[in-house]
């Protein structure tokens, strides 16, 4: 039974519960592993400026549980209100968190599971109905086990800039053949419906529904690969200025970028560090860690452009048969193991050409999972968007600093990856898990 489905009725309140109740807990389970596979002063330690240290995502983990589920929804009275500035996302940047004084790791651990006894409690006699938008469809405890989930990947993003041994462990993607279909597909102009004014988890700034006019463009079936991306370095692409705008030739300059981030030279070979194993690059997946000013610069020495958000989210959700948008490339049912690579199953992106299950009605393929897909559209508010339940989701960011991701990556949960969801971030950062793909105007 999908969100949509879950009724009003006695059985589909417990549905809900139920469903609710596996987000809770799979996200805990991820927060668990990703917390305990590194002693203590790993968990203390500021792997990047750009990161904060994992004890501090832990114990915030716990902050905006307690915050919204508690004290929100439950009436109770604050667990701990000494903690709340120290783990307030806009009162403290990144590098200014360690010089805090955070809950040490057990006591992090202490704190959280505390707060998660109690919001278990509250979520086994909630009413999801006639209550407030809070409660409504149970959105806080989706919303709560959403953000869980998006610090998961940031703790991801942590273990990744970690040096040191290797420490996280995944199956590896079963084979596929190499992929030899076509390499673009022309997705049809006319209107489309862009966004949801009916998931009942989806986050403010991807309401409310409204109709898109899109001109007719072709779209690439897979992600750009690394094999392609190490045609453009080898064809001279980061010495080349006409590739890249101005402003990204002169991070190019300053930061003398040769290639994708923990990508090196060795010999004739490319290799790369994932979560602290060097390996060969492997040409048949699609090229990570790259930032915006990259992906834009590739897409112009190849005769293309990136995607615009709106022509991304036509590719992934519209069905020219029956002119609906689905909920996800596949349709409307939530996610599976075989329609996209999610939750960090792997901890890497899939070759090109894996979870045939997943393609779209036009046949585009790998559209959720495996590498956020930078697009050329800023983060903008839909028409009469709303903030709800607070401005610092997503209004604060909106203009022209920050670039638009969509589909998700491995390291991104189903609950926190729609059709419709948005990512953004400014267009230096290569740390995320993030790719792309071009497309061509009908007419290019």
């Amino acid at each position: 039974m999908t969100a949509q489905e879950s009724g009003t009725t006695a059985a589909g309140t417990e549905t809900l519960r139920e469903r609710l109740l596996a987000s809770l807990v799979t996200a805990r389970d991820r927060t668990t592993l990703l917390t305990s596979c590194v002693e203590d002063p790993d968990l203390t330690a500021q792997h990047s400026p750009l990161m904060s240290p994992l004890v501090w995502d832990l114990a915030h983990i716990g902050n905006q549980e307690e915050l919204w589920l508690l004290r929100n929804v439950g009436g109770r009275e604050a667990m701990r209100p000494d903690i709340d500035v120290l783990y307030d996302a806009f009162e403290h940047p990144r590098s200014e968190r360690p010089s805090l004084p955070l809950l040490p790791p057990a006591e992090a651990r202490k704190y959280a599971a505390e707060v998660r006894g109690r919001a278990l409690d509250l979520l086994e006699g909630a009413d999801f109905e006639g209550g407030s938008r809070l409660t409504e469809a149970g959105f806080a405890f989706g919303m709560i086990a959403q953000h869980e989930q998006q610090h998961d990947e940031t703790m991801l993003i942590t273990h990744q800039l970690r040096t040191g041994p290797a420490v996280l462990t995944a199956p590896a993607h079963e084979p596929v053949p190499p992929y030899t279909g076509p390499a673009e597909v022309l997705v049809p102009g006319g209107p489309f419906t862009m966004g949801t004014s009916t998931e009942p988890w989806a986050l403010d700034n991807e309401r409310p529904a409204h109709v898109r006019e899109v001109a007719p463009f072709w779209i690439d079936t897979v992600p750009v690969t690394n094999a392609a991306y190490q045609a453009f370095i080898a064809d001279g692409g980061y010495d080349t200025e006409r590739w890249w705008t101005p402003e990204g030739w002169a991070h190019v300059r300053r930061n003398s970028l040769k290639a994708p981030l923990y990508w090196r030279r060795e010999g004739s070979q490319w290799l790369r560090r994932r979560f602290g194993v060097t390996e060969v690059v492997p040409p048949e997946e699609p090229v990570l860690h790259v930032c915006w000013y990259e992906a834009d610069a590739y897409a112009r020495w190849a005769g293309r452009r990136l995607p615009t958000e709106a022509e991304w989210e036509k590719a992934a959700r519209h069905d020219p048969v029956t002119g609906r948008s689905t909920r996800y490339p596949w349709g409307d049912a939530d996610p599976g193991p075989e329609h996209a690579n999610l939750g960090q199953r792997h901890l890497s992106p899939a070759p090109v050409g894996s979870y045939p299950a997943g393609r779209s009605p036009l046949g585009v393929r790998q559209l959720i999972g495996d590498v956020w897909e930078w697009t050329s559209s800023d983060l903008e508010p839909y028409p009469g968007f709303a903030a709800f339940p607070y401005r610092e989701y997503s209004e604060v960011f909106f203009g022209p600093e920050y670039k638009v991701m969509r589909g998700g990556s491995f390291a991104v949960d189903a609950v926190a990856c729609r059709g419709t969801f948005r990512n953004w971030d400014y267009p230096i950062r290569r740390q995320i898990f993030a790719g792309f793909r071009t497309a061509r105007s009908e007419s290019a």
